[in-house]
């Protein structure tokens, strides 16, 4: 069988940290650590690290003590560039650009920026650790909405169609080909046709494609 998940909680607020441990472990994945602030994060995954027992997902508050400011997503970043195969989900009270570009930035694989609101979907939380564990991204999509929106002001893409736009939009979600043709109501193929019109006028040269989904949305929200 296939090991579980494993997971290191970052939240000060007790009730919050035991209940995502709660959701987290009744399926099927596995809670090593629950931590309260940015610097007992940064030395417990540093100490499973030493073991030899990196976790595959740290899921982190934006704002820990003591400054609750952004000591979360510091954190965070700091442990991507500690461990660039950890991946990195934090979840924000509300959409702070700032963070969520620093932290994509930081990162090109493994990353997630949730709105705690979007735990209340229990499905679409675990799916979103499960994915990022896995080196996949998710992006809350007002966070996306957000960020999208400032770079339509930008000419670096104004290549790109509307519904060019609407694909990368759902693609910075982590949205898979069949659930953005899902959510537009058109053929798989006609996806991919998007998507690789992107790429070319992103000027992303043919490799591994998961990669350079992420690179497209980074390249979309740097523009």
């Amino acid at each position: 069988m296939e090991r579980p998940v494993r997971v290191v909680i970052a939240e000060d607020s007790v009730l919050l940290r035991e209940g995502l441990t709660r959701l987290l472990t009744d399926r099927g994945y596995e809670v090593v650590a629950g931590v309260g602030d940015g610097d007992a994060l940064v030395r417990t995954v540093d100490e499973l690290a030493a073991r030899e027992e990196l976790p595959d997902v740290v899921v982190a508050d934006v704002r820990m003590p003591p400054t609750h400011t952004d000591e979360g997503v510091r954190a965070a970043v700091l442990l991507r560039g500690r461990h660039p195969e950890l991946g990195v989900l934090v979840l924000s009270q509300y959409v702070e650009e700032q963070y969520a570009t620093e932290l994509l930035a930081a990162s090109s694989r493994g990353v997630g920026y949730l709105l705690k609101d979007r735990v209340a979907d229990v499905r679409e939380f675990v799916e979103a650790v499960g994915r990022v564990a896995g080196g996949g991204t998710a992006l809350d999509p007002e966070v996306v909405a957000q960020l999208l929106g400032r770079s339509r002001k930008q000419d670096a893409l104004a290549g790109l169609t509307p519904r060019e736009r609407e694909v990368l939009g759902l693609m910075a979600e982590g949205r898979t080909n069949s659930a953005i043709a899902g959510e537009l109501v058109v053929s798989a193929g006609a996806v991919e046709k998007h998507i690789s019109n992107i790429f070319l006028k992103l000027g992303l040269p043919q490799s591994d494609a998961d990669h350079r989904r992420v690179l497209a949305v980074l390249r979309y929200l740097e523009s």
